[in-house]
């Protein structure tokens, strides 16, 4: 397998994020109705349903139709506006409702092209839920893992909140203490304090772009 592998960094996963950084998701790029956000556990397990297809299907999916699967998966499964909100402080206290819209959409863009661009085969490997437990301010954390045939594994705990239209992830947690947002916060304020919130969203996008290159 070409990029998954459970030796991978943890600078990978944490890039692989949804960033971001975040989102429910579709099988095979359609969310039925029913696999919604009605609880943490069922955001979580349709995602990883999408994305383990999309990895077995990975020799006939160029990197453009990876992203084109994942997409609207990434859109439903994390808060992406509290996610790039959380990350950008001030950039996003002082952006107008346009530019908000705008950093929003090339942050997922973004995550969903680093899924794209890494998750790019596939040799056994299985995601499985291991349990739930309270978080703070009212999460649900659900702890996951993806397994190799190995018997290696790497810990991925999804932070999940409650949002109008249902349970949403807001941050990923790797091996049960990295979080994506503490690491994309540090990234995303210091573009902002020189070039703002279209800055953010310049460079958002133009690393979509270069991901989308990926071979």
């Amino acid at each position: 397998m070409k990029h998954v592998n459970l030796k991978l960094s943890r600078r990978f996963f944490l890039g692989s994020v949804l960033a971001v950084g975040l989102v429910a998701f579709q099988f095979a790029g359609v969310m039925p109705a029913q696999a919604s956000a009605e609880n943490p556990r069922a955001v979580v397990e349709s995602f990883h349903t999408v994305l383990l297809d999309v990895m077995k299907q990975s020799k006939v999916l160029n990197v453009k139709a990876r992203f084109d699967r994942l997409l609207p998966a990434i859109q439903q499964a994390f808060n992406l506006p509290l996610m790039v909100k959380a990350a950008s402080g001030n950039g996003w206290k002082l952006a107008s409702e346009p530019e908000k819209a705008e950093m929003v959409a090339a942050f997922t863009r973004m995550s969903a092209g680093t899924y794209a661009s890494r998750f790019s085969g596939y040799s056994g490997q299985e995601f499985k839920t291991v349990g739930e437990r309270p978080g703070p301010r009212d999460m649900i954390l659900v702890e996951t893992e993806i397994a190799s045939p190995d018997g290696s594994s790497v810990t991925l705990t999804y932070l999940t909140r409650k949002a109008e239209d249902g349970w949403r992830i807001v941050d990923v947690l790797l091996d049960g203490g990295i979080s994506e947002l503490a690491v994309r916060r540090s990234e995303y304020r210091r573009i902002v304090k020189t070039g703002g919130a279209g800055g953010l969203t310049s460079i958002l996008n133009q690393t979509a772009e270069k991901l989308l290159q990926t071979p």
